[in-house]
């Protein structure tokens, strides 16, 4: 059996349990803990923004290798326990915040360099938090993050399958992304019904597709993929149908010689900025269009 943390002995001292509503699962795993740093590959001027920090066993282990982390705890109990545990080390900073809603525009002028992001995500919140990193650019260094294994799949999803959707363009659009560990649900405490996995995530200094209209880019992605059963033209018209006419349409298509037959989870990174480009061209034709 592998070497765990005792923590339930913590929790006893603070008179607290972990919290269902809160998808409360402590990493307990001791080798698992060790990987995760490793993977982090940290040096000591490096500051690292740990989100939802927990218990703090994670953030006692990236302390020993960083310079500086900022660990980021919305529960008020939990950060209560982190500001006792960690009260004598001067490297350890707590935030209590709330991960998704997390100021980045105050903490990264604090900082003397991009920061390396660590975090295990609870699954119902997990997609808005890498959108918001995603926001941040190339203003964070890179990061570490701990996802359900079924959204670790998405995140690194070639086009073909039906794990290749919203989630994967936008990210392999901006960051390089590659799967690090698999956790089981025997490294937690209490044990989830889920598997996990541990994703390494680099944001690049430009999109890796060069296109004309960011905000164009994603809402042609989502609006494909809201009907990805559809063909791509069906699924075009019914969301652009109110702003271009069919033949714009057909001649954005064959601008950007996409098919108009094919189902959004064909077309690769390359094909949805064509195809992004292309129907700018037809939407300064046709009336003003708004971002939305």
């Amino acid at each position: 059996m592998a070497d765990t943390l005792n923590i339930k002995s913590l929790l006893k001292k603070h008179g607290l349990r972990p919290k269902k509503s809160w998808s409360q699962n402590f990493l307990v795993d001791l080798s698992v803990l060790s990987d995760i740093v490793d993977a982090a590959d940290l040096h000591a001027d490096d500051v690292v923004v740990e989100l939802g920090a927990g218990l703090g066993a994670l953030t006692a282990m990236l302390a020993k290798d960083a310079g500086r982390v900022v660990a980021v705890e919305r529960d008020r109990d939990l950060a209560k326990v982190l500001r006792s545990e960690f009260a004598a080390d001067s490297r350890v900073e707590i935030l209590e915040a709330d991960a998704v809603r997390l100021n980045w525009n105050d903490l990264l002028p604090d900082m003397q360099k991009p920061p390396v992001v660590v975090g295990n995500l609870p699954y119902h919140i997990a997609s808005q938090i890498i959108f918001s990193l995603l926001e941040q650019g190339a203003l964070l260094d890179r990061w570490l993050l701990m996802v359900q294994r079924e959204m670790a799949i998405r995140m690194v999803a070639q086009p073909g399958g039906r794990d290749y959707g919203v989630l994967s363009i936008q990210l392999q659009m901006l960051a390089d992304v590659e799967s690090v560990l698999d956790v089981a649900p025997e490294a937690f405490l209490p044990r989830p019904r889920v598997q996990s996995r541990v994703v390494r995530c680099r944001p690049l200094q430009a999109p890796r597709v060069e296109i004309k209209d960011m905000d164009l880019f994603r809402r042609v992605v989502r609006a494909t993929f809201s009907q990805r059963r559809k063909q791509i033209r069906n699924s075009l018209r019914a969301n652009f149908g109110g702003i271009l006419s069919d033949d714009l349409l057909d001649q954005a298509l064959v601008r950007a010689s996409v098919l108009p037959t094919v189902r959004p989870e064909q077309l690769s990174l390359e094909q949805f900025g064509a195809l992004s480009d292309a129907l700018l061209v037809g939407l300064k034709h046709g009336r003003a269009w708004g971002h939305q």
